[in-house]
């Protein structure tokens, strides 16, 4: 499985066309899982682990890959089942999100598919607002078409890890204060979790938030504004936009309003728990005025001051 994930610089180049690579992998008998590729760093055998006393239920111990100590999350627990027994088939894969490196203990980890962000299908609204689903999908497995559930990692992990949402003295600019008052910005993101750490964020700073759940949503928020004869650049202060998203990722959405006159200046930031050094040159390619990595409020309030700048 390493080896799969070997060449994993040659996949952004999928990004920018709308496309992703899941990695599918089971925790329990029946059902399949899946999350990005781009946010897996590699997939070991579970090693032993050692205890974390006081640490978050979920938290199996600390496994020591190659000399980093990295805490071990059973996922199974996480998202709701009961606790994985350890059969010694256990993998772990080790992901990189908002600047932190975790391990998931999972069971059985099937192989790598590539597939289009319009194959991603939001889960099904009758799973309620307390799923740890992101979206989902359906592959063949064997001649047989299989359902895949796509994880919200950033909900799993913002459950088990304090993210602090208080800016440090001195990020508010009180001068600029005033001027956000009444001001609105439209955020894509598929995860609820990360709406609500952008929403709990700007509005206590007097910024109202207008939320879509993927790419295309938020496209046609914006086109519906233009065929109406609104001015986009009236209507808000700037788009917050996920990378990774069903229907259309954080990419193709940037594209797409670049190639639209109506629209085409409208100010972007991409909010992602992607790697830095790959939105950065994915930044530069579709034509994002910013990247910054999830959860940071300080850069968050950061981004939005450097805008107000331009325009007040």
């Amino acid at each position: 499985m390493a080896r799969v994930l070997e060449t994993v610089d040659q996949r952004t180049q999928l990004v920018g066309e709308n496309r992703l690579e899941l990695l599918l992998f089971r925790i329990n008998a029946t059902q399949l899982f899946a999350i990005n590729v781009f946010k897996v760093k590699e997939v070991v055998k579970l090693p032993p682990l050692s205890a974390l006393p006081g640490s978050h239920s979920s938290i199996k111990g600390v496994a020591n890959i190659r000399g980093t100590s990295i805490p071990v999350i059973d996922l199974r627990a996480a998202i709701g089942f009961q606790p994985r027994v350890d059969d010694g088939d256990a993998n772990l894969i080790i992901t990189e999100y908002n600047r932190s490196i975790q391990g998931f203990m999972v069971g059985r980890v099937e192989h790598i598919i590539n597939m289009t962000w319009g194959d991603i299908m939001p889960p099904p609204k009758s799973t309620g607002a307390h799923n740890y689903l992101t979206a989902i999908t359906k592959v063949e497995v064997e001649g047989v078409t299989q359902l895949v559930s796509i994880i919200d990692v950033e909900k799993v992990l913002a459950e088990i890890i304090h993210y602090d949402i208080s800016l440090s003295e001195g990020v508010l600019d009180q001068e600029l204060a005033a001027n956000m008052y009444g001001r609105k910005i439209l955020i894509a993101d598929d995860s609820s979790t990360a709406r609500r750490q952008v929403k709990e964020t700007l509005e206590p700073l007097g910024i109202e938030v207008i939320e879509t759940s993927d790419g295309l949503q938020a496209l046609q928020v914006l086109q519906k504004w233009c065929d109406e004869g609104k001015d986009v650049y009236n209507e808000i202060l700037m788009l917050i936009t996920d990378a990774e998203m069903p229907e259309m990722d954080g990419y193709r959405l940037t594209h797409e309003i670049r190639k639209d006159k109506r629209m085409n200046k409208l100010y972007i930031t991409l909010n992602t728990s992607l790697s830095g050094s790959f939105n950065n040159a994915m930044v530069e390619k579709v034509g994002c005025d910013k990247f910054i990595s999830k959860f940071q409020p300080d850069l968050l309030v950061g981004v939005v001051q450097d805008r107000l700048r331009q325009v007040v």
